[in-house]
Order: structure tokens, then sequence, then C-alpha cells
């Protein structure tokens, strides 16, 4: 039998022997009814009375607001007229000058005295008409003795048969329920071999059924997946252990949750040991990997003597980040993602700082070495086009002004060599003065005005007034706005303008050179301040060696300022640097 037939089948029982019982007392009980009510109307309509005016009482307000007065006096005065009992009219009498008195003496030290005495004598006027009720309810039991009898046996077989129902019918339900609690209590806790067994042909049995090969299921993905993952943690395991960086892996609890060989040997400790113990204690006595853990993330150049030399490490952090299932009974289970601690890897970099270092060393020599040729180049040709040696054919002139351009070239690309390797070695001076801002960019505009006539180029200089000095190297800051101009100047137009600004923006000095060339399209514009980066021309222009922007960067950053640039194709570029006040 479905349990939906014997659902219906045991509460369709129960409802017909309510219902029998029901019509059973209602008809001796309207038997009864008929009878009384006529008898007990006054005592009840008192009870009432006394009722309301005790409720008027209650509302706690002193004196009584008015529609309490007016409810007590309303059900005081029905009740002078339903004076039914013995010793009822002495009670209300008594009642109606308690009230008189409170009425008048709300607010006095006796008011408490004569609330007491109203609520007495609504006492006595109540269990007068109850012991009335009382008697004439024993007088009428022989009239109701028949129907007691009649009632009383069908509540008893009424009773006994619910209480049997009651006792065995939840049962079919209960009980089943109960055992499936109990299984999957056991699934939860691991014991995926619980079986259950129902022989009834409901749906218990079908539910049961799959219940066991749920557990089933469970319990071989259950070992293979441990397999699985003792296998995956053991390849994981070795394959930190092999890497030729040094890895600490940190929980999100700041304990050492694991760190290879090579990290034990950089920090000094014992592997095995340290794995579990918290990092913060462990960085009070170790110094480096306190620097590991709290280094500054814009610094992440460590030098660590290590195989008895000075080597380098580049530091990488990594947020380990693993899925956060959050189930809410209210809501379907959601899936998120929570920090389940860092990994520090460090990266051995000396090889590559080394010949970095050879790098720089290679270019500062060469580019040292080559000025000196250079320079007895442009010594010759400028004896070369001078008339008192000899005249020179115009071809001969137009050679010696191409060779003149080249050589002045090579040697300004040398001088940037130079100025490069100065910076990348450490070797970077600076000498710091006091200085006009507006006079910096007189210096820089006078160095190219030559070549801004050449081409028919106006260079007007806007520069707010009465600006503050400012502690730089003027003969770099110079430098940079010489490079801004000559750019410039290469890529504008001829009879064009370029605009020089120099103002006061919030605690800095900002210079700018705008042009109004082609522009520079917007994916150049983030790698302009690279080295040896050139952006694409159309072979109109000679392009630089890609060193004057990184220069000026370095140069500007030294100084304390920021470099930038603002380009849109078509409209022109801007170039510009701030420079902390003093």
């Amino acid at each position: 039998m479905k349990i939906k037939t014997k659902l219906r089948a045991g509460f369709g029982f129960l409802f017909i022997i309510i219902l029998a019982f029901g019509l059973i007392a209602l008809f001796f009980l309207n038997s009864i009814s008929s009878k009384a009510k006529f008898i007990l109307k006054d005592n009840y309509e008192s009870i009432g009375f006394v009722s309301q005016m005790r409720e008027a009482l209650d509302k706690g307000e002193r004196p009584l607001s008015k529609q309490n007065a007016e409810l007590f006096e309303k059900n005081l005065n029905l009740e002078k007229r339903n004076i039914t009992e013995p010793g009822e009219k002495v009670a209300v009498e008594r009642l109606g000058v308690a009230y008189s008195k409170f009425t008048n003496n709300a607010m006095s030290t006796t008011a408490k005295e004569l609330e007491r005495e109203i609520r007495y004598a609504l006492r006595d006027i109540e269990e007068l008409n109850m012991k009335a009720i009382s008697n004439k309810n024993e007088s009428a039991n022989k009239e109701y003795s028949r129907a007691e009898t009649f009632i009383a046996l069908s509540a008893s077989c009424c009773f006994v048969v619910l209480l049997t129902f009651i006792f065995n019918f939840p049962g079919f339900v209960a009980n089943p329920l109960a055992e499936f609690s109990s299984a999957i209590k056991q699934v939860g806790n691991g014991n995926y071999l619980h079986k259950l067994h129902f022989n009834n042909n409901d749906e218990f049995s079908e539910l049961a059924v799959s219940f066991n090969s749920m557990a089933k299921k469970l319990h071989d993905w259950e070992n293979s997946n441990i397999s699985k993952l003792k296998s995956e943690k053991s390849r994981i395991e070795a394959i930190i252990a092999q890497m030729q960086d040094a890895i600490i892996g940190i929980n999100e609890n700041g304990e050492v949750l694991f760190l290879n060989k090579l990290a034990a040997q950089l920090l000094e400790v014992n592997e095995k040991e340290t794995i579990g113990q918290n990092v913060e204690e462990l960085a009070k006595k170790n110094d480096l990997l306190r620097r590991v853990t709290q280094l500054n993330q814009d610094n992440k150049l460590l030098k660590i003597f290590a195989d008895e030399r000075e080597s380098y490490f580049e530091l990488e952090s990594r947020e380990i980040v693993i899925p956060n299932i959050q189930s809410d009974e209210a809501e379907p289970i959601s899936t998120s993602s929570k920090s389940a601690g860092k990994v520090y890897v460090l990266k051995n970099i000396t090889q590559f700082k080394e010949l970095d270092e050879a790098k720089t060393n290679f270019i500062a020599t060469v580019s040292h070495e080559l000025k000196t040729p250079l320079s007895s180049i442009k010594m010759s040709l400028k004896l070369l086009t001078d008339n008192r040696i000899g005249a020179v054919n115009n071809e001969q002139m137009e050679l010696l002004t191409h060779i003149q351009e080249d050589s002045d070239r090579l040697l300004k690309i040398t001088s940037e060599l130079l100025d490069l390797s100065q910076v990348e070695s450490g070797n970077l001076k600076l000498n710091f003065a006091m200085a006009k801002p507006e006079h910096i960019a007189k210096f820089a505009i006078d160095a190219v005005n030559f070549q801004a006539e050449q081409k028919l180029i106006q260079l007007e200089l806007k520069s707010e007034s009465n600006l503050p000095e400012i502690n730089v190297d003027v003969q770099k800051t110079v430098w940079v706005l010489v490079n801004f101009l000559s750019n410039a100047l290469r890529y504008s137009s001829e009879q064009s303008k370029v605009l020089i600004n120099v103002l006061s923006k919030d605690n800095s000095i900002e210079f700018s050179v705008k042009d109004f060339g082609k522009g520079i399209e917007e994916k150049y514009c983030k790698r302009l301040f690279d080295r040896y980066f050139q952006v694409p021309t159309d072979g109109q222009n000679k392009s630089g060696s890609g060193l004057g922007l990184a220069i000026s960067k370095d140069f500007i950053e030294a100084e304390g300022g920021e470099i930038w640039v603002e380009s849109s194709v078509g409209e022109g570029s801007t170039f510009g640097f701030r420079l902390p006040k003093s």
C-alpha cells in the first residue's frame, strides 16, 4: 500500500470517530442547553457586568478616563437592575458607594483603599453569582446524568480508539524517517557502507534503494578520490622539492605550509621542524624571513649571501585562492572564493644581474672610446668646411653636411649611452641647486632655437609669474626639456608652433611641451619611456636611439619628480614632467 493511501485511510478513520463523538455530544448538550440557558442567564450577565467594570479599572488611568468611567457606570447600572441572588443587593450598594467616593477622591491618598473596596465588592458579586450557578447546576444534575453517561461512554470509546491510533499510526511514517535520519548521519560521518532495508511496497522502499545506490557511489568516489589526492600531493611535493627556486608556502593562519630544500638552505632552518610553525614567531629570529614576508611590493629585489658570494634574488608572491562553498537553509548553495594563504618564490637572478652589469660596463667603455674618434671627425669636418684650407664644390659640401649630421647623431647616441650606463650602474650624480623654473625653460629654448628657425617653427613660452625657485639639477632638467623640444621639432611641420608651459600645480612645478604634429597612437604611449623603444615612423623622420625618453624618465625620477605623456592621433602630443617645490 502506498503512503498516500495509508495516510488517507488513517485520517479518514480519525475523522469518522471525531464526527460520531461530536454528533452524540451535540445531541445531549443541545438538550441540556435548551433547559439551562434561561435559568443561568441572569447570573452570567452579572458576571459579565463585573468583568466589564473590572476591565475599566484595570486600564491603569487615575482618575478614570471619560470612556472608562462611562463603561464602569453603564455596567454598574445594568447590574443594579439584574439583582437575582440573596446578598447581591447589599454588595451592589456597597459597590456604588465605594465607586462614588473613588470618583470624588481619585487623586487623594485614600484612592487605593477605595479602589480595593471596589474590587472586593466586585469579587463578592462575582462569587455570589458563581455560587448560584454552582447550586443551580447541582439541581440540574439529575437531568444531566443520562447525558453524562452516554457522553462518558462515547468519550471512553473514542479515547481508547484514538490512543491506539496515536501510538500506532505515526509509526508507519516516523519509523522509516528515523531510519533514514540515522542512515544520513552515518553517511555524513563517512560510513558509506551503511544500508537501508524496507520490505514494504511503498515509496520508502524505493527511496531506500536509491539511498543505498548513492552511498555505494559515494564510497567508490571517496576511495578513488583519496587515492588520487594522495598521488597528486606526492607529485606536487616532488615538483616543489626539485624546483631551482626557493619556495615558501604560508596558510591563512600564518603558519608555514611547506618549503623546499633550497628555501630551507637560504633561511638556514630545518625543513621538517619549520613546517607548521607560526611565520611571525619565526620572523622574529630570522631577518631574511622577515624581509621576505614584509618586503615592499615596489622593491622585490633581495641581495642574499648564498653559495659563498653575494647573490641576487627576485621575490614573487602569490595569494592562494580556493573555492568557498557556502550553504544557507533559506538559499541554495553558492560558490565563491577565499584566501588560503600565500606562496613566496625567490628566483635566483644573479647570473642575469652579472650579465646586465657586464652589458652596462661594455656600453660605458665603448661609448667612452667612441667619443674621442667622433670628436676628431667633427674637428676634421670643421676644417674641411673652412674656406681658408680650400674651397669645395657643392657635391662635396653636401657630402660633408651628411657626414656632419651623422657624426652629430652618433655623438648624441654615445652621450645617451654614457648617461644610461651611469643610471644602471647607480653612479648617476646630481648637482642640486636652486633655480627659477622660467630660466630653466629659457635655457632649453635657446639650445634648440636655431633648429626651430630652420623649420620656421615658433617656440612660445607660457610661464606663470612669481613661480618659486626649485631645488634641481639644472643641467639634467634642461637636458630633458631639450630632448622634449627636439622631438617636438622633429615631428612638427614647417611654420607650425610648439608651446612650452611652466606652471604651479599642487605642491609641484609642471613643465610641458606641446606640439601639433600627427600624434602618437595610444598603444605606443605606454611604452614611450621604455629603453630602446622607438615608435614606428613613415620614413620621413629619422628615428633616434630609443634612449632619450628613457634617460629623461630616470633623470626626473632621480630628482623626485614624475614624467608623463598625452597624445592623440591627428592632434599632436604633450610631454611633461613635475618637480617638487622646495
